[in-house]
């Protein structure tokens, strides 16, 4: 089974054809930043690096971001970067952990998850960017992105994409039930999959048993905090508190009447219900509008792009589902680059549009979020919708605080037995709600950290 991220990437493919040791030869400038004891890279510092010959390894899981390298490099021909593509999912944090381990073979600047930084700051294998003049960034990026890699003492990546949440909806179908638009209220969302369930035969939409990550971002949107870190070995975790309860008290009467489904998604079934109506809408991020419209080809212009549902009337909250960094590794010998190279592809105007309108990313930079050239395209697979406008505002609306813990590996497949298993089995989510919350907090105290 495809993970989120592989399957985004694999029909992200299909999307744009239907659409349209230490690494580094050169010395460290700007030197390590273990013990906070780094002077801020100057401009004369900044220059030097750029004009001094130097080779970066970059590992990513992007398609085609050669193309903004080419860009990079074209304005600073001194350096020169290998790009090494992890083809991500499974293969792209193991890789990097072994290499940690072996200490060589470490890239200078590797692709990073908002829910994975915690786990490698936690082993001190990512620099902190402060020193080299990433503090002075923070007004470039919408004020939830920036807090996802400021924290702690320090700045961990440059934020690349994010996934702030929407719901796609079949228009059609809802026409057929009577239903104008998406819900406003989770109320009224629960009345209306009764009304298109019995109208059209169409669930409303899907929740899977097999992706945590898409109900951290229901988890987010309901004002959930069920993680926290300090950085060293204290932890929060709260997965069984009242909003997380909240969230499953609605979708527990839903799933039990028929009225949504509970596929794990990125399967084939999965892909099958999208292109076939058995879906009447996706809960789906930002990322979603691109995927959608290569696994589904045949219902070009029947979709639209609406709000999530809110808990309360005239409310205006969403969450957030994926994104991920350029983090630059402690081991680097070359950080200032690493970091000014992860700037550019991610804050150029002409590499982040790229970005955005090449490889489908969905920006961080509230300049690119404004951007006419990304946010005027119409869509006809949405009915001329200028999706990317819509979801730019969304972006917005994203509940600004929402921390991870430093070992969401396990937090994601403990999901998996406990609350993914209870979605399945079309049982009680709040027994499997609290058993997550058991066997994640059991696993913490067993490695050592402090529960509070």
């Amino acid at each position: 089974m495809l993970s989120r991220r592989q399957a985004v990437l694999t029909f992200g493919g299909i999307a744009a054809t239907t659409a349209l040791a230490l690494t580094g030869c050169a010395p460290s400038v700007g030197g390590s930043t273990s013990g906070g004891g780094t002077k801020k890279a100057s401009q004369a510092d900044i220059d030097k690096a750029l004009n001094t010959a130097t080779t970066l390894t970059f590992w990513t899981w992007v398609p085609d971001i050669q193309k903004e390298i080419d860009l990079f490099t074209a304005k600073y021909p001194k350096i020169t970067v290998k790009l090494v593509n992890t083809t991500g999912g499974a293969q792209h944090y193991p890789k990097l952990r072994s290499a940690l381990k072996a200490g060589k073979g470490i890239p200078d600047v590797a692709q990073m998850e908002y829910q994975n930084i915690s786990s490698f700051t936690q082993t001190k294998s990512l620099a902190d960017l402060a020193p080299y003049g990433a503090a002075a960034e923070e007004s470039k990026y919408v004020d939830w992105v920036w807090k996802q890699v400021a924290y702690n003492g320090g700045v961990w990546g440059v934020p690349q994409d994010t996934g702030p949440l929407g719901t796609l909806y079949r228009k059609d179908i809802f026409d057929k039930a009577g239903i104008s638009a998406v819900p406003e209220t989770w109320d009224d969302f629960s009345k209306a999959a009764a009304t298109i369930k019995s109208k059209t035969g169409s669930f409303i939409t899907n929740v899977p048993t097999s992706d945590a990550a898409h109900w951290y971002g229901f988890f987010w949107q309901a004002g959930a905090k069920p993680f926290s870190f300090d950085g060293k070995k204290t932890v929060s975790i709260d997965l069984d508190s009242a909003d997380t309860q909240k969230v499953v008290d609605l979708w527990q009467p839903l799933i039990q009447k028929g009225y949504v489904s509970t596929d794990a998604d990125f399967t084939d079934e999965f892909y099958q219900g999208l292109s076939r109506g058995k879906y009447a809408s996706w809960i789906v991020a930002a990322w979603g509008p691109i995927f959608l419209q290569g696994t589904a080809k045949n219902t070009s212009g029947k979709w639209r792009a609406g709000n999530i549902p809110q808990w309360s009337a005239g409310a205006n909250v969403s969450g957030n589902w994926g994104g991920s960094t350029d983090a630059v590794m402690e081991a680097s010998q070359n950080k200032l680059v690493a970091y000014e190279f992860a700037k550019f592809l991610n804050t150029n105007k002409e590499s982040a549009l790229k970005l955005a309108n090449e490889q489908f990313l969905f920006p961080p930079t509230k300049a690119t979020l404004a951007d006419s050239a990304f946010t005027d395209q119409k869509s006809e697979f949405y009915g001329g919708q200028q999706v990317n406008k819509f979801f730019a505002g969304v972006s917005d609306t994203v509940d600004k605080d929402f921390q991870w813990l430093p070992f969401m590996d396990y937090v994601n497949s403990s999901f998996t037995d406990t609350l993914g298993k209870a979605v399945a089995a079309h049982g009680d989510l709040r027994a499997g709600l609290k058993l997550w919350q058991s066997q994640v907090v059991t696993y913490a105290k067993q490695q050592g950290f402090t529960v509070k």
